[in-house]
């Protein structure tokens, strides 16, 4: 099963511009002319021209390959009886017999040329996420424009072609997932995601013709693959975003919204240029990158309630009573809330330490024994440093762990802070064993701690709660970057605020929390608070969320569910679009909306044969909800339904 499944990258990796201005030609060229120049007393010499030449065979193979196909069509073409089609697959013919060898020309030409591209680094990877085209309306758009103008391209033509694009990579699925992976992520998808909006290069708005068409297209066809990703910028038309909101209103979970110039600050913050920070965008679920120029890899999940869980416990899980941590004391004699944030960050400390040298080992397998020699084309200065791309060769590279149940934690510690030290409503005894009965008896105490009135909520605008998760993201994201960079690919080291769907396979695997969840409830998701606790509207949502500084992480997930009567009028829907641009000032990240009501999607639980073409929004994708895993429907139910501002 490993030899079939087993994935030669982690992904997340997106393509830049220099795909749709490359030929593979000319990156031969380019090959041969470093090969030439390779100095042979230079250590690495035979490594370097080792992968020179893997990268040139290939490259010779994706020519191979598209140039099969333009005979195959060219077969097809003598036999078709009708003039029209006869005409079309000449036309597609001659297209492959051009790209991916030399740069492409139309914008058919640049679709086509992208996917032979994309289909060879899926053959060669297996990629957990797959590739990704990225900023597409900013690569597309000056073909598109100089075919408008030339005549050889319509509009309509153009969103057929793109359709037929799209369905493209909806018929390419995800490696199946097993074991552990299975429970972690299983409906997790292929995760091609596609941008529009934002800005360009010299920081004007990149908004076009192109960006409408490719969001109608999208509408339209509904498909789980590929992603979205509308970026939003001050730069962009209000008229731009409320269009997208329009998408959004039908209730299939797509598109999401990005804060394109807080992913500006974040790259510069990470020391890209400014050039390439403005040509940046978002992969996978909410992950930001130098498309095109980075090797930005995703290491895994970090549990954060499980780690205060075993603070709690002295270094021991209860789950197994096995001591897996460090002891940091027992908390029944601390004497004040800071002893207890000092065990809990040591603790985070010890389990960090491990995990960071975890990535480390397996980056140098991946360097030594999983080299990507047809990825490393298209990522800027692979060739021209002679490196695989999983071996350091990208112009900037970064290693990132992703940590889940902010809200959870959060919570968790407002409340002992605010009950046990504050207001010694009961004793740490009491509170641990209660934990330890999962409530049992103590259901009064159970319903204190989940009641917002009563017990301090982050995602209420409340700064009892909320100055915890400012602390925990600030105290975080500077305690990974303090780690330094891994010894292959010399990559920093960064923070992602998201969960895929692990966060309800890390509430199987924890106790109950101090918060009054109770065991094997999923924990929170992303950096929404937890499940029904946000109480006080989507304002308050974004106040509490834009409270914490994201722009030291590399992304930020926050799900919100809507009631369908929000989207009633366009002054609903304008007033949505001004509270986007606010919490994308104040520095939120990411937003994406269930346009779902809860009622809905308890009868699709009943009746799944009648609602199979509803989607929802799960995590940093959409799915069919009545394919998810109950656990997981559960859990969108449980998202409290936003129905005012």
């Amino acid at each position: 099963m490993d030899r079939i499944y087993g994935a030669k990258t982690p992904g997340h990796t997106a393509g830049g511009e220099k795909i749709f201005k490359t030929g593979v030609l000319d990156i031969k060229e380019k090959i041969k002319e470093i090969m030439n120049k390779l100095d042979r007393s230079d250590p690495e010499y035979f490594e370097k021209m080792q992968e020179l030449k893997a990268m040139d065979i290939v490259a010779d193979a994706i020519i191979i390959y598209a140039q099969r196909y333009s005979r195959r069509l060219l077969e097809i073409a003598e036999n078709e009886p009708d003039p029209e089609r006869r005409k079309e697959l000449m036309d597609m013919a001659e297209i492959c017999n051009w790209v991916p060898a030399h740069a492409p020309r139309t914008f058919w030409e640049a679709l086509q040329h992208y996917w032979f591209i994309h289909v060879g680094i899926t053959y060669e990877t297996n990629p957990w996420d797959s590739f990704t085209p990225g900023r597409l309306d900013l690569w597309l758009y000056p073909f598109y424009k100089k075919d408008i103008e030339e005549g050889r391209l319509t509009r309509e033509r153009a969103k057929e072609l793109l359709a037929c694009f799209f369905l493209k990579f909806n018929s390419q699925p995800a490696p199946p997932k097993v074991g552990v992976t299975h429970e972690e992520s299983s409906t997790y998808n292929d995760f091609s995601k596609i941008n529009v909006g934002g800005i360009k290069e010299d920081g004007s708005n990149n908004v076009n013709e192109l960006s409408y068409l490719i969001l109608e297209v999208y509408d339209e066809l509904r498909t789980l693959q590929p992603n979205f990703a509308v970026l939003v910028s001050e730069k962009n038309p209000d008229h731009f975003l409320i269009y997208a909101l329009k998408i959004a209103s039908a209730g299939f979970g797509e598109p999401p919204f990005f804060n394109h110039d807080g992913v500006v600050i974040k790259m510069l913050r990470q020391g890209k240029t400014l050039e390439d920070a403005r040509l940046s965008g978002v992969s996978g679920c909410v992950e930001s990158g130098a498309f095109g120029k980075e090797a930005y890899i995703l290491t895994g999940y970090f549990n954060l309630p499980k780690i205060l869980e075993i603070t709690l416990n002295n270094g021991v899980d209860p789950r197994t009573g096995k001591k897996i941590g460090l002891e940091t004391g027992n908390p029944e004699q601390f004497r004040d809330f800071q002893e207890l944030w000092d065990a809990f960050i040591k603790q985070v400390k010890y389990f960090l330490d491990l995990k960071m040298h975890g990535n480390d080992v397996i980056e140098a397998i991946y360097a030594r024994f999983m080299p990507v020699p047809f990825l490393s084309l298209w990522i800027e200065d692979c060739v021209e440093n002679c490196k695989d791309y999983n071996a350091g060769g990208a112009r900037y590279n970064t290693q990132y762990i992703q940590m889940v149940g902010l809200g959870t934690v959060t919570d968790s510690l407002a409340a002992i802070k605010y009950h046990v030290f504050e207001r010694k409503t009961f004793s740490m005894s009491e509170l641990m064993e209660a934990l330890r009965r999962n409530f049992e008896g103590y259901e009064l105490m159970m319903e204190m701690l989940r009641n917002p009135e009563k017990t301090p909520k982050y995602g209420n605008d409340d700064d009892r709660a909320d100055s915890l998760a400012v602390k925990i993201v600030e105290t975080l994201s500077n305690l990974v970057r303090s780690y330094p960079p891994s010894p292959i690919r010399r990559a920093s080291k960064e923070v992602y605020w998201l969960p895929t769907t692990v966060h309800v396979y890390f509430g199987k695997v924890t106790g109950a929390t101090p918060d009054g969840r109770k065991s094997g409830f999923p924990v929170s998701e992303g950096i929404s608070p937890v499940q029904g606790m946000d109480r006080k509207g989507i304002i308050a949502t974004f106040n509490s969320v834009a409270k914490c500084d994201w722009d030291k992480t590399g992304g930020a997930l926050l799900n919100v569910k809507l009631s369908p009567e929000i989207f009633g009028d366009e002054e609903n829907l304008r007033k949505l679009a001004q509270s986007i641009r606010a919490f994308f000032r104040l520095g939120g990240h990411h937003v994406q909306f269930n346009v779902v009501s809860a009622e809905v999607l308890r009868e699709a639980q009943k009746r799944p044969r009648d609602f199979q073409d509803l989607m929802v929004r799960v995590a940093g994708y959409s799915d069919y909800f009545v394919r998810l895993p109950k656990a997981l429907q559960d859990e969108i139910i449980t998202r409290v339904e936003k129905k005012s501002f």
